[in-house]
């Protein structure tokens, strides 16, 4: 054991954390209300405290202190003095240990109990009495590390027009892949298996989204019910990824996985929250912001301090109108692209990021601050728009360099081909780049994010067989997720051995999947769509940490698994194909020549569709025309997308065009159909898309 002075050196203020210089470490944390911080440090296993310091010097509301001879792994927290006042916010209890907000990395995991909340457990809700039980037994400790600098780069790997996100978990991705060691399967070492980075090439996929690999918490409500929070949308820590996922504990195992797929030419992109915390609402456990400064650190209602705004349904919401708080999250940003490497962020609620006292602002103080930074304005920027809060729905609204999930496209393809009438109009607007909602501040066709299934609904293959949620594993008596899918179960719900509804649930399934590829936008896959995997109908397996949330592999997979995958390659490769697929630029009818449109649309017997046509609630086939440059200079595609998502087989027409014979390259009915040339009509089976091609030359 070392011995330290009996005093720390004055320190300094910047940068906050604890920063090892190689002669020891600076430790600042920001607490405006606080009148005391000391810090304490532990042994090695982080189960005993053995010393403590005040940190001896506030400067703006930054508490700092040098303490020479310590060095890297060792364990810490803090215990912060303050007035504990709940109704004018303050929640200050030396009691509770806190962990550091920059803390890089994580010792131990979260043990519930009631000596973790800062007021007492079972009194009167009106009786809001200090709690002194020590925390420290129970709360993870933060450890003390070294900063690992990768050398810059220039910008993402794959532009937006050519990228194809693939939305997975690190745990769910890899929990059972046979090729891994059994200890690391879960982990980040099992993420970057060749195994996982063959399977994403073979699909097409140039980005990896991962839901939340920050540090996170099961919640005590869940623990109670025997679960897991699997998802991890419950952040303790914007710093130090999750222990869970590290299979020796040490974060370089993520930044070397980063750094494996990105060399097999795959971007990491982190689904990032920073919109609430796991400490929940006022009733909840005090174990790091609302210890620290909870009145500065969380949104409170202006009328009663005690509550907190809860525009996440969490219980709680950040306040990023502090300049605190919005450099924290800053610095936690910088500090994933810098320390790790990754290519980019999507934002759970972003809406609440955006929130200023007058209501969402594009131009808010988070958008200006991330849009002008030299290091994130060069990674790859997507917004969840929306939040329960007032206003909090705003897709379309963010600023230029934000992309946005669009479940406008989500909602009105699953609508569309489940056979809902009067939906052409809709999905005209969503195949071509929902150019009514982005098409504004010189915004790109890009911004739109298309999917049909992400984690938080049903996947692909439980979008086309079941038509209500089926949640009861998750102790809610199915209350939780959403309550209408516009899902369709063709006739049974749930599982069935028929082979003609099997067979039409994989057709009208290819038929989704197809139309993400073939819209103009960012495609985006669910993890497991591609291998046909099921959660039974349930529709929020935010709790499921098993088999139920997991990717199937191997033995795991269905028969199905396969065909599907290969037919996910086919969609990708369509679209690396033909550039007039991804163009980055939304198109409204101009000629790429003489009488050729960049796009038309057309009734199944070649005649363009009138007013009355697009009116028409009964008609749901209809022909959508693309015309662009080609790969090989000189020359153009032209694509012909014939969508039919009428029950019975539909002839569609081949008007004539100068120079070109078309030939279909996609068959969403028959996948495996032999390719036909010069073509004067064409028929689609009922729910069926399918593209024909021809190149022809330039004016």
């Amino acid at each position: 054991m070392p011995r330290f002075p009996e005093r720390l050196e004055p320190g300094c203020a910047n940068p906050l954390g604890a920063t090892f210089d190689g002669g020891g470490v600076n430790f600042a944390l920001f607490s405006e209300h606080a009148t005391r911080v000391v810090l304490c440090l532990f042994d090695r296993n982080g189960r005993r405290e053995t010393t403590r310091f005040d940190l001896p010097e506030c400067t703006d509301g930054v508490w700092h202190g040098y303490l020479p001879g310590v060095a890297p792994g060792r364990p810490y927290g803090y215990r912060v003095f303050g007035p504990y006042r709940p109704h004018e916010g303050h929640r200050f209890n030396p009691h509770k240990l806190l962990i550091d907000p920059y803390a890089r990395a994580l010792l131990g995991d979260l043990r519930w109990s009631d000596a973790l909340y800062g007021y007492r457990i079972g009194a009167p809700r009106s009786d809001l009495s200090i709690d002194r039980r020590d925390s420290a037994a129970g709360v993870p400790k933060a450890l003390i590390t070294a900063e690992v600098a990768l050398p810059p780069r220039p910008g993402p790997r794959h532009a937006w027009r050519d990228t194809v996100i693939y939305e997975t978990h690190v745990k769910g991705m890899t929990a059972t892949l046979p090729e891994a060691a059994p200890h690391e399967r879960g982990t980040f070492a099992a993420l970057a298996d060749p195994r996982v980075i063959e399977h994403l090439h073979r699909i097409g996929v140039t980005a990896v989204e991962l839901l939340p690999i920050h540090a996170f918490v099961d919640d005590r409500f869940l623990v109670e019910r025997g679960l897991r929070n699997y998802w991890g949308y419950s952040t303790l820590n914007f710093f130090a990824p999750e222990p869970r996922f590290l299979s020796r504990r040490d974060p370089e195992e993520a930044r070397i996985a980063i750094r494996r797929l990105q060399a097999a030419g795959i971007e990491v992109l982190l689904d990032v929250v920073y919109n609430h915390t796991c400490e929940g609402s006022e009733l909840g456990p005090t174990l790091s912001f609302r210890g620290i400064d909870n009145a500065s650190y969380y949104r409170l209602l202006p009328e009663n301090r005690r509550h907190h705004i809860n525009d996440t349904g969490t219980g709680n919401t950040l306040n990023l109108s502090h300049p605190r708080v919005l450099q924290m999250v800053m610095d936690s940003l910088r500090h994933w692209v810098l320390q790790y490497g990754v290519d980019g962020f999507r934002f759970d609620l972003c809406t609440i990021l955006g929130r200023e006292d007058g209501g969402f602002d594009p131009g808010a103080g988070f958008f200006d601050a991330i849009r002008q930074d030299p290091v994130l304005a060069r990674v790859k920027l997507i917004a969840e728009p929306w939040d329960i809060g007032p206003g909090g729905y705003q897709l379309g609204n963010y600023p230029a360099g934000f992309a946005e999930w669009n479940d406008r496209f989500r909602d009105g393809v699953r609508r569309f081909w489940r056979g809902d009438e009067a939906l052409r109009p809709e999905l005209a607007a969503r195949v071509a780049g929902s150019a009514d909602l982005f098409d504004r501040r010189r915004r790109r066709a890009w911004s739109s994010v298309n999917f049909v299934a992400v984690h938080d609904g049903f996947t692909l293959r439980d979008l086309v067989s079941y038509e209500e949620r089926h949640n009861e594993a998750n102790g809610e008596d199915s209350r939780d997720g959403h309550g209408d899918n516009h899902a369709r179960n063709w006739g049974v719900e749930g599982e069935s051995d028929d082979p003609a509804l099997k067979a039409r649930r994989l057709r009208v399934a290819r038929a989704l999947l197809a139309t993400v590829f073939v819209s103009h936008g960012t495609p985006m896959l669910l993890m497991g769509d591609e291998a046909w995997r099921t959660q039974g109908g349930n529709n929020n397996v935010y709790c499921q940490d098993n088999a139920l949330a997991w990717m199937p592999w191997a033995e795991d997979a269905p028969p199905e698994a396969e065909a599907m995958a290969d037919f996910t390659g086919r969609l990708a490769r369509l679209r690396r194909d033909y550039p007039v697929l991804r163009s980055d630029r939304f198109l409204h009818g101009g000629d790429v020549r003489p009488g050729l449109p960049d796009i038309a649309w057309s009734e199944p017997d070649g005649t363009p569709i009138t007013p009355e046509g697009w009116h028409d609630a009964s008609r749901r086939a209809f022909t959508l025309q693309l015309a662009g440059p080609a790969s090989t200079p000189g020359m153009l595609d032209v694509l012909r997308i014939l969508l039919n998502a009428a029950g019975d087989t539909v002839e569609f027409a081949m008007p004539p065009l100068d120079g070109a014979s078309f030939r279909p390259v996609l068959d969403s009915g028959a996948p495996e159909a032999p390719l036909r040339e010069g073509l004067n009509a064409m028929e689609v089976q009922g729910h069926g898309l399918v593209v024909l091609a021809a190149r022809i030359a330039a004016p």
